[in-house]
């Protein structure tokens, strides 16, 4: 299934199962009857679900992504609102089920606040989520990295290049703008080939895949591939807007990273060891290759599928921090 298409089915299930769950929670805490509970939790989920995946995050995601933090809760919160009042005001549940109405004044207005208040957490989880990554968020929630762990792990990074140029061209309120346009545009390849965004340092972008997701189909490869195909495309609006278009740099490499969480006020799941430096490295190495790309033997090696475009063989690198230098390939031609 395409990966893009299975995050939104993801976020409609993830809604719908919280919907049915809070309305057999408000009927049996009220002493009414679990199936019109579950069937009204269910109506409402599901068109804020289908308005989540088709259009919040569909025609007018841009626009909302706009708006600041509090703006697009309160924004779509407000949507949310008016589907509930709409669904608790008229009897649509009873019609369904073939029943009479069965709440009173009271219990109308208790089932309407209860609701607007459980779309608001649901909502506020589905924006924090998205403000600090849903696998990171899933992995706070677990544990899993709460004791450091070593994991074989792909790491791209990529790097806007001229971006220190372009600073000066735009000023620092521009080259933020631009560079978070750009980082939106990259988003959607690393969603659509099942990859993680790790972070975002200055003008790079550093994701990484397991070792088992990243193998398949040489994703991490791929990945890079459309983030440039995807560049191409907007290139045109970018033009219009800031006067340049984006061009990327990239770096891979394939080794043990241990990962843990870090730090007491504010905390983070941490990426750290010699895979990390080894990238960083290789990806100032690419700027003086053809190509804008440098991946290291190890890597794609890793590849269980053949690679989607040519590469050719650079031989031995000289690195800092290694001796022996390591061994890298880099595509073929520019792209």
């Amino acid at each position: 299934m395409n990966a893009r298409l299975e995050r939104k089915l993801r976020v409609f299930v993830i809604i719908a199962a919280a919907g049915c769950f809070a309305g057999a929670v408000f009927a049996a805490t009220h002493g009414l009857p679990l199936v019109p509970g579950v069937v009204t939790g269910l109506l409402i989920s599901s068109i804020l679900g289908g308005f989540e995946i088709l259009i919040a995050d569909g025609p007018v995601r841009a626009w909302l992504n706009d708006r600041s933090f509090t703006a697009s809760l309160l924004i779509k919160s407000s949507f949310y609102a008016a589907v509930i009042l709409t669904v608790e005001w008229f009897p649509i549940v009873e019609w369904i089920l073939g029943r009479r109405p069965m709440l009173g004044v009271d219990t109308f207005w208790s089932s309407l606040l209860y609701s607007v208040v459980v779309s608001i957490i649901v909502n506020l989880a589905l924006a924090i989520t998205n403000l600090v990554g849903g696998r990171a968020l899933l992995n706070f929630f677990t544990g899993r990295y709460h004791a450091p762990v070593e994991e074989e792990r792909f790491v791209l990074f990529v790097d806007i290049a001229g971006s220190t140029g372009l600073a000066e061209q735009f000023g620092s309120l521009g080259i933020h703008r631009f560079l978070d346009r750009t980082f939106r545009v990259l988003s959607l390849p690393v969603v659509d080939h099942r990859g993680e965004v790790l972070a975002y340092v200055g003008d790079e972008m550093i994701v990484t895949w397991t070792k088992q997701e990243g193998a398949r189909d040489a994703r991490p490869l791929r990945c890079f591939m459309a983030m440039r195909d995807e560049l191409a495309r907007k290139a045109g609006q970018f033009e219009r807007e800031f006067g340049a278009a984006p061009r990327i740099r990239g770096s891979l490499h394939f080794g043990p990273v241990i990962i843990g969480e870090i730090g007491d006020v504010k905390r983070a799941i941490v990426f750290n060891g010699d895979v990390m430096n080894t990238t960083s490295r290789l990806e100032a190495l690419s700027r003086d290759v053809p190509g804008g790309f440098v991946a290291s033997r190890a890597a794609m090696e890793k590849f269980a599928a053949p690679t989607p475009v040519a590469m050719r063989d650079l031989g031995r690198l000289p690195i800092r921090g290694r001796v022996d230098g390591i061994d890298a390939m880099g595509l073929v031609e520019a792209s």
